[in-house]
């Protein structure tokens, strides 16, 4: 079995519309001008990085943005240019939350489980629902077309509806999962939450929204057919999302048998530390970091936990940071005391993912991770595994049909919609996805 690590393309109308409550990031640079073109080719730079250390990488694209159907259901009518000139006079707001290119932070796409670890045997994937954000949870029934096209053979993989039930479930994805796993013992899924739709035995954040709900975190591992002795359900601290943690991949970050966290990832991390070894063995590692080491501030604003930590062909392991992680020293330093001690991360790569990072997303952001066996992998009939053939043809695709700047007022532009929708029509044909946008049915 092999880690594949998918990440989104970066959007059309990649913008910084300061949408989403709880992500430092996304308030502080909303309204700022952006460079989707720039973005796009940082993100594509970052998977060929990935693929050149010899591990698993596929792509994810993006969506239809603006989102016509939400603005036709939200009462505006007429032609697509129509609906997006009324929507830009009468409610701006609603035309920047129908733009947004969230999409491309496909952590927050699914949940998987593979199929080593499933009572049926196959790969499951769940849809996060987002119904948290009203700009998020416009993604979910475009990815559920999309994972349906990518693993279409029902032999070998479980593709879910997103989860029913609006608030009371509501799931953010893979950012709120890790899977753990060492020689001789059975994988160990975390299934982190923030909040609870029923249980009054729980604190909450009190600054920022909780997203992810417990009872969210339960039904996943019920659809992925887990056992429960293989499932973890460790509440967020409020603490740590009142800091802007809103995900648990801000405040921490697992591979097979290693796991990164900062003590305000979790509500008691050290009965959750001591449960995992007594899970995994002996094999497990793990490098905590205290506030006083990494005040939680910095570890929010230069996303040292955000980084992937990817096992290389040698068996090491290595982690892909942001270039904010260099900069800001708390986070350096404790990013070195990580390579430094007795666990398999052997090197740390800095990476400019800048114009994600603004908006509130580092390189773990960026992909969802998905895995795969050789035979699963051959049953994969679309092409979204990387090649540099295909680098260099996403890499053609996006000097064609992406602006260069994308300022507030341009997403009144009904040109912007058409260009997107050319786009996203030929991005089909590269990606040999068939017709899997609305505006393509």
């Amino acid at each position: 079995m092999r880690e594949y690590n998918f990440d989104g393309i970066v959007g059309p109308t990649h913008n910084y519309g300061g949408l989403s409550p709880g992500n430092l990031a996304s308030a502080l640079h909303g309204g700022e001008v952006s460079h989707p073109r720039e973005a796009a080719l940082q993100g594509l730079e970052k998977m060929r990085f990935v693929a050149e250390l010899g591990v698993g990488q596929g792509v994810l694209p993006p969506q239809p943005r603006p989102s016509l159907r939400a603005l036709r259901a939200l009462g505006f009518s007429g032609t697509d240019e129509e609906v997006i000139t009324r929507a830009g006079q009468e409610a701006e707001h609603l035309l920047r939350l129908t733009s947004s290119s969230a999409a491309m932070w496909t952590a927050n796409a699914a949940t998987g489980a593979p199929s080593e670890d499933t009572a049926d045997g196959r790969m499951h994937l769940t849809p996060a629902n987002l119904q948290q954000m009203f700009h998020r949870a416009l993604e979910a029934e475009t990815t559920y077309a999309v994972l349906r096209s990518i693993f279409a053979d029902e032999k070998h993989f479980a593709i879910h509806a997103p989860l029913p039930g609006g608030g009371h479930f509501a799931d953010e994805g893979a950012a709120n999962h890790t899977r753990l796993v060492t020689p001789g013992h059975k994988a160990v899924h975390l299934l982190a939450w923030g909040r609870s739709a029923w249980r009054d035995d729980v604190r909450h954040p009190t600054r920022f929204p909780a997203r992810q709900t417990y009872e969210a975190s339960q039904a996943l591992a019920r659809l992925h057919k887990l056992e429960p002795a293989q499932v973890l359900l460790p509440q967020q601290a409020p603490e740590g999302i009142d800091a802007g943690a809103f995900h648990t991949d801000v405040m921490a970050v697992g591979n097979q048998s290693f796991l990164m966290l900062h003590e305000l990832a979790f509500v008691d991390p050290q009965g959750l530390l001591k449960t995992l070894r007594e899970k995994l063995g002996d094999g497990f590692t793990y490098v905590l970091a205290t506030n006083e080491e990494l005040p939680a501030r910095d570890a929010v604003k230069a996303y040292p936990f955000n980084s992937q930590v990817l096992t290389l062909p040698d068996g090491s392991m290595a982690i892909i940071a942001p270039e904010e992680s260099r900069e800001t020293e708390p986070a350096r330093r404790f990013l070195e005391r990580v390579v430094a001690e007795n666990n398999p991360v052997k090197r740390v790569y800095y990476l400019d993912v800048r114009q994600s990072m603004n908006n509130g997303g580092g390189p773990a952001c960026l992909r969802q991770r998905v895995w795969l066996t050789d035979t699963e992998r051959a049953a994969v009939k679309a092409n979204v595994f990387y090649t540099p053939e295909l680098h260099e043809a996403l890499a053609g695709w996006v000097k064609r049909h992406y602006r260069e700047d994308l300022r507030a007022k341009d997403l009144a532009d009904p040109k912007l919609a058409r260009e997107t929708m050319t786009a996203l029509d030929e991005l089909t044909r590269i990606l040999n996805l068939g017709s899997v946008y609305d505006f393509q049915q």
